[in-house]
């Protein structure tokens, strides 16, 4: 009986413990995406400045590797057999996409435009050729422009 109540106990920790640190990752995420408001990511090519206006461009890169705790693996593990959304990677992909987007605009120093971005994302780990899901790593990577001032 005891056994079993500590096993419980163990998931119940595990469940909080891994919640309240996911909480507080999205609330540092909110935090930052509010202060990087201003500095644009676009997917487009290229850009309509003439090439006299354009001070200076040069490659920006963030990335993140998350990982997803074993509780939330495990219900992804039962959800992939009875079927439905698996929320559980949805918000570790949706954190590490945000997460890597907003190291990329850090990254950017003082540009005014980050143009033709990217972002990919892939499995990490020694099961992740067997569509385990222990990790998740994104890279978003782009083109920080910096305008003349005058422009």
């Amino acid at each position: 009986m005891y056994d079993l109540l500590f096993l419980l106990g163990l998931i119940a920790l595990g469940y909080i413990s891994g919640t309240l640190i996911e909480k507080r990752h999205y609330r540092r995420i909110h935090e930052r995406e509010k202060a990087f408001l201003s500095l644009p990511a676009v997917t487009v090519k290229s850009v309509d400045y003439p090439d006299e206006k354009i001070a200076s461009a040069h490659l920006v890169t963030g990335s993140v590797v998350i990982s997803i705790d074993y509780f939330k693996k495990f219900l992804a593990g039962l959800r992939m057999i009875f079927g439905g959304t698996v929320k559980s990677y949805e918000t570790l992909i949706d954190r590490a996409r945000r997460e890597a987007v907003l190291r990329l605009k850090e990254d950017a120093g003082d540009a005014d435009v980050i143009v033709n971005l990217r972002i990919e994302t892939s499995s990490v780990g020694k099961n992740a050729h067997k569509k385990s899901v222990g990790s998740l790593e994104a890279v978003a990577y782009g083109t920080a422009i910096k305008l003349h001032p005058d422009a």
